[in-house]
This record gives C-alpha cells, structure tokens and sequence, in this order.
C-alpha cells in the first residue's frame, strides 16, 4: 500500500485566470512544508489550481496534483492526503471495468473512481482522507472528507472563488484570507464545542465528517455522503463480542498493509493493548520481525502517585503486554523540561493552528511523535476506542450524563471550572461578553438534534445513545484532526483501527445495557478481547494519557503566567483577568495532580496559547 504524508491545497475560480498563480499556491503549500519534506507541485489551469507538498515513506508512485489525461484531454485532477486502505480493491474493481492504469498511484484510482462512480466515489473509500477532485468538464470541484473526521480539510470563499487546504496555515497565506477572528471564533476555541464545520478563523469552514462540498460557478454545496444510523440490535451479547473482536481485527489487518517498519503506541491499557496483540498476531502470520512497540513516560515508575484520574502505572501493565505479544519494546522518557521546550510548544501550536486547553497534552504528544519517528514512520494508536466504546470518564458519572451540555464541559465544571475548560482566567467582561456556557449549550442542542433513536427507546438508551454520539462526533472531531496535524508535523504517520467506520456504526447499534452489560466501561471491547490479553490487562481500571506528576511543570505554568501579567503589551492582556492570574499563579501546587488539577491546567494552558496564537498568527479579534 502506498504510505504518503502529505499536504494539500487548491483554487478555483470562474472570473480569474488561475494559470498566472502558481506562486500563490506554492506559498500556501509551503507553509504545509513538515507534512512534506520530500516534494512540491502544483499544476494551474484558467480555471482550478492544485498544490501538493508530500513525504513518501516507502515504494510507490505517490506524485500529486494527480493529472488524468484520456486521448490528450484532462479529465480529472486530484490531490489528496491519507490513506486509502481498499485502494488495491478499488483498482481491481476498476480495471475490470475497463480502466488502464498508468501508475500505482492511489491519486489515479480516486482519478479513475470519479470517471466511474461520480457522486458514488465517497461511499465506496475506506481509510481516512481529505480528497480534492477537479473536473474540468463539469467545471466542478468536489471535496471529499473521512467518515470519522480524521484527516483535517479546510476552505474559505474568496472573491468569485473558493481556496482549499489540509491545514488553516495554507490558507490563511492566501493573500485574500485573513487571520481573524470574531466572538463567534473564540466561543468555539473556549467552549471545546467541536462544532463540526467551525474553523475558528472568521470565513474559514471545515469540510464536515462524512461529507462531500461541491462548488461549481461560485456555487457551494455541502452533502453528507455518511452517516450513523439506529437499526434494531438483534445479535445476542456472545455474537456481538465476536462480532466486535472481527471487525477490529479485520481493521487492524487492513491498516497493517504497509511496505514500511510500523509501530504500536503502547499504554498498557485496554485499546492499546488490543492493537498491540491484534498486531502481533498479524506479523506472526507473515513470518515478519516482532512488532515494535513505544510508551511515553514521565519520570522513574516509583515516582508514580494514584489519585481519582490516575489509578495506576502504566509501566508494569506495559511490561506484561510487551512480554505477552513478543514485542520490541522502547521507553520514551520525557521530563517537564521536554513539555517546556519553546521549540516544541510553538511546533506543536502550529501545527494544529488554533489554541487548546490541553496543552501539555499537545506537547508531549509532539515529544513522543518526534521520538518514535526516529525509529519508524508509522504508528497503530488505539485512539478513539473511549468514544466507540462509551469509555470516557462521564459516561459512568449521573449528574455529567444528565446535564444540559457537552459531557466534557459538565466535567471540566463539576472539576472546579467556573466556566468549563480553560476559561476561568479570562476577563469577567469578556466572558460576559462571550457567554461561553450558553454558546456551548445552543451547539449542544444542534449536535443532538443530529441522533439518530428507534422510536421505542427508552429515556434512559435514548440519553446514552445521545451522550455517545457526542463522544465520536463533536469530541472526536477536535481531537482526532489535533492528534493528526501534531504527528505530520513531527513526521510520523498515524493509523486509528478503532476509527474504521463498519466497527463504529455495528458498536452504535447495540443498546447501551449491552454496552455496560458488566457494569465497567467499554463492556463490550473487554468481552471481545478477552482471551486475547492478560488478564491484569483486561480488569485494568481506565487510566487516561498520562501527564507529568512532579511540580516543576506546574511552577513553570505560573511563572509563564505572571511573565505575561507583568507584560503589558502582551497580546492576550486585554483579555485575562491580571488579578485572577495572580491568585492562581501563588497556588501551583494545585496545578499537579487529580481531577480538579487537571481543569486548573485547562485554565493556564489555554493562556498561554492563546498568547501565543495571537502573537505567532497575527490575529485581529473582532468582538
């Protein structure tokens, strides 16, 4: 399979010759230069301009902006970042059909595809992907996303045309697009709503999970080509563990294709796990070296203190699975240090071009990418599995479950968060002004008016179906594009088997009493899994990503906080509450462990970033 990182972006226009902008989208893919080291192209015509900035990680013809010319006529044009997992199916099909491919490139089978199926193309791709096809013909583009939201795709209107990119970056070096940002923008940034379209950036919009926009002769339309539905559940609790247990094996296997060394990120927990001994098992077949597995670390073992987030370590749950599957394993160690490094806090900033409340998250996520990179390009994560298999912490916690906004706010409340995450330092006006809570509320509504419900639900299954969704839909959709645009920008390619879009819509179907069926969460994976790892692995009580302990980390936050008090020309003063900043910053030792720590960390985080937003992006907020 061809292994491509890489960084799209495109113009189309109906009123200006875009055959003169080959400069323009060489700005806007350069700055995209870290997804693609290796090459730059760009093809330009009257009417449509692509770019295409990639890094190839192993055989394969993987050049873009992909031209199809049929007896010396263009007939599509396409650029594309991600990973087409069905592509060899797609080409067999294709070439049975008649088609006479001239590449091995996977640009040519979505080219090829488009001839075939036309608006059929989306519904028939499996992988994650943000995909750009020109017509020329039909004067139309079509932009295309994957199901579950893991490949970012941005775009904004500008004059007569519309400019595409993989990352806001691109197209913000547009000279016609512009960094700003109104009320609206920062209400999605300190909410954590994960509004799906929202781009934070004022006319900037995000190609929604599962959609497809079409723009032709200024024209914009945005069609859903998948989406989750309710169906009856008939299958009996030991079917649908084994059921389960396929389809996640069927996806590991499929995401193993690969002509390069890949990786599993290990925590020692449930999904990792899982992915780990599904992998193995996979190169054991082939006769292949043992799996190379990696774990990022804060410190010595004995150094780990429990609390209500964090109930255990995960280093010994790492050793019993690296032993279990016969994998080669390697410790990543990061200090507070490596969190602090102004290198990698700006890196990992801009690559994900707007700022966040977890950010010592970021960070040590850009840390550990950068690390595993050096040894291999592409890495297994059991990402997401909390969302697919109702594992996050407020699917178990009733007044999180009942309260009238995203679970991740209530939490972040119920943890000590006047506000939700990352806002309690902000300026009382502004907030005031912004009305945080209630703009989270009203996207809250929106996102579960979308639920799919049997009309013989029950309050309670109609609730958790609700609550759920939200958690592969509006949280997913913030953290999976995060996580992605990190790991690019350190040079490492992600692969998420629990994002495959037939394991999740089979896992929606079952009622919520099936899911929890033994009263822990992630009922259902445990069940699928077992018999397949350890035991202590399989009881291991939940343990979110691990964060440092120690209380350097937390004295480094308060002193970068009372640097930025102490500069009046610091571009977010105008909006932090100076006085509140103080308070907070004379109490770091509240910033270091359990679950309110974890939400004083949101507030000094988002801070910090949004500082640094500002500074690094030129940002003209608008209120």
């Amino acid at each position: 399979m061809e292994i491509v990182m890489s960084g799209i972006a495109g113009w189309v226009d109906d009123q200006r010759d875009l055959s003169r902008e080959g400069n323009t989208l060489r700005a806007m893919v350069g700055t995209m230069a870290c997804r693609g080291p290796d090459g730059e192209a760009v093809w330009t015509s009257p009417r449509a301009a692509f770019g295409h900035r990639r890094r190839t990680l192993g055989e394969g013809d993987g050049a873009q902006p992909y031209v199809l010319d049929v007896d010396g006529r263009v007939r599509a044009v396409v650029a594309y970042s991600g990973d087409l997992y069905n592509a060899g199916e797609l080409r067999a099909e294709l070439a049975a059909r008649g088609h006479r491919f001239t590449s091995g490139s996977d640009a040519e089978v979505i080219a090829r595809g488009h001839l075939e199926w036309g608006e059929g193309l989306a519904s028939r791709l499996t992988g994650i992907y943000g995909i750009a096809v020109w017509d020329p013909a039909a004067g139309e583009l079509t932009l295309i996303r994957d199901r579950l939201g893991a490949k970012p795709l941005f775009y904004a209107s500008v004059g007569a045309g519309l400019v595409f990119a993989s990352e806001r970056k691109a197209l913000l070096a547009h000279p016609q697009v512009q960094p700003r940002v109104t009320a609206d923008g920062l209400r999605e940034v300190l909410s954590y709503a994960g509004s799906p379209g929202h781009a934070v950036f004022h006319g900037m919009s995000e190609v929604r999970p599962g959609h497809r926009v079409r723009v032709r002769h200024g024209g914009v339309k945005e069609e859903r080509y998948w989406r989750l539905e309710a169906g009856e559940h008939e299958d009996d609790l030991d079917t649908t563990a084994r059921t389960i247990r396929e389809l996640l094996e069927n996806a590991v296997r499929e995401q193993m294709r690969a002509d390069v060394p890949l990786c599993v990120m290990l925590s020692g927990g449930l999904d990792s796990s899982g992915v780990t001994a599904l992998a193995a098992q996979v190169l054991r077949e082939r006769g292949d070296e043992p799996l190379r597995t990696f774990t990022v670390t804060f410190g010595p073992e004995e150094d780990f203190k429990a609390d209500e987030v964090w109930g255990t370590p995960d280093a010994p749950f790492v050793r019993t699975m690296v032993e279990s599957a016969g994998a080669s394993h390697t410790d990543i160690v990061l200090s507070a240090g490596d969190l602090l490094d102004p290198v990698v806090k700006v890196n990992s900033l801009r690559a994900k071009d707007v700022p966040s409340p977890l950010g010592n998250m970021n960070t040590s996520l850009y840390a550990l990418c950068r690390a595993i990179a050096e040894h291999v390009p592409l890495a297994l994560l059991g990402d997401a599995a909390d969302g697919v298999f109702g594992g996050n912490m407020w699917m178990s916690i009733p007044q999180l479950i009942k309260a009238p906004t995203f679970p991740w706010v209530a939490m972040a409340q119920w943890g000590g968060g006047k506000h939700g995450m990352g806002t309690d330092l902000l300026d009382p006006g502004l907030l005031g002004t912004l009305d945080v809570p209630g703009y989270a509320a009203a996207r809250y509504r929106e996102a579960i008016a979308e639920v799919p419900a049997l009309p013989d639900d029950t309050p309670e299954e109609k609730r958790m179906r609700e609550v759920w969704h939200l958690g592969v839909t509006n949280w997913l959709h913030t953290l999976l594009p995060h996580g992605e645009s990190i790991s690019q920008a350190a040079g490492l390619a992600f692969r998420l088997p629990y994002c495959d879009h037939r394991l999740v819509s089979y896992v929606y179907g079952a009622p919520w009493a099936m899911k929890s069926f033994d009263g822990r969460e992630k009922s259902l994976l445990r069940a699928a899994l077992r018999g397949l790892l350890p035991e202590s692995i399989l009881e291991r009580r939940k343990t979110p990503y691990p964060t440092p302990q120690d209380d350097v980390y937390a004295r480094a936050l308060c002193a970068e906080l009372m640097d930025i008090v102490n500069d009046t020309s610091a571009p977010v003063a105008p909006l932090i509450d100076a006085d509140a900043v103080k308070r907070f910053a004379d109490e770091p030792g509240e910033l270091v462990a359990g679950p309110r720590a974890w939400v004083s960390r949101t507030h000094a985080e988002m801070v910090l970033q949004l500082n640094a937003w500002l500074d690094l992006y030129r940002v003209q907020v608008d209120l």
